[in-house]
């Protein structure tokens, strides 16, 4: 389904999402990014200067197969929570984000990244940065990605629940962080994350919204927020 089915501006909310398929859906589909892509060679590259060497926690909210945690160096502690975790671990959680608070026991993070993550959470976005805010240490960084359905051919996956302009979405971090950046993760003429060697080496580079241009042809965005 591309923007087309839908009037311009309009949110297209409760879509068949993450809360329709179970545990089981998860575990085959997770199956499908073990090996690193695109936006988490990204992703690890931020990871890697917002940490700068120190020793830190990190908890990434939605983790798949954890294929971050081997991108990452070792001053970067990782933990992760998934619906289906794929070889359990005492650093990995299995848990469903929509039913239970987003929280590993007790402990709080220096660093809490979720990719790909909340265009599947329907009506709970709200919530979710809540519990997101309230693990996360005073210092801490959140880092989180969003899909930009303002693009000039944005592609809208059946699976998503929670689908929204790129304002209505920074306007709701907003109410439970402050958004330090706003870095495209890529732009491309399809909606889609480069694979041409050429563009994603260009890509991995640019770290600033470009004026016009990232808001018809950025394929998502990195927001980098404190509490």
């Amino acid at each position: 389904m591309d923007d087309a089915a839908s009037p311009p501006g309009v949110v297209a909310g409760n879509r068949r999402g993450a809360n329709t398929y179970d545990k089981s859906f998860w575990k085959t589909e997770n199956l499908k990014f073990g090996e690193p892509w695109y936006r988490l060679e990204k992703a690890a590259r931020l990871l890697r200067s917002l940490a700068k060497g120190r020793h830190c926690s990190l908890l990434d909210v939605g983790c798949g197969p954890a294929t971050l945690m081997r991108m990452l160096p070792s001053n970067i502690e990782y933990y992760g929570i998934d619906i289906a975790v794929q070889r359990p671990a005492p650093n990995l959680l299995e848990a469903d984000v929509l039913q239970v608070p987003i929280r590993f026991g007790d402990k709080h993070f220096d660093i809490v990244v979720a990719e790909g993550l909340f265009e599947y959470l329907g009506n709970a976005q709200e919530k979710k940065f809540d519990e997101i805010a309230q693990v996360l240490n005073p210092d801490g960084v959140f880092v989180v990605s969003y899909t930009n359905f303002g693009h000039r051919k944005a592609h809208i996956s059946e699976l998503f629940s929670n689908v929204q302009p790129f304002d209505a979405f920074r306007t709701s971090l907003s109410r439970h962080f402050v958004i330090d950046r706003v870095i495209p993760e890529s732009h491309n003429w399809k909606h889609a994350q480069p694979n041409r060697p050429w563009l994603k080496a260009v890509n991995l580079r640019v770290n600033k919204s470009i004026p016009l241009v990232s808001r018809r042809l950025a394929v998502e965005y990195f927001f980098i927020c404190s509490p």
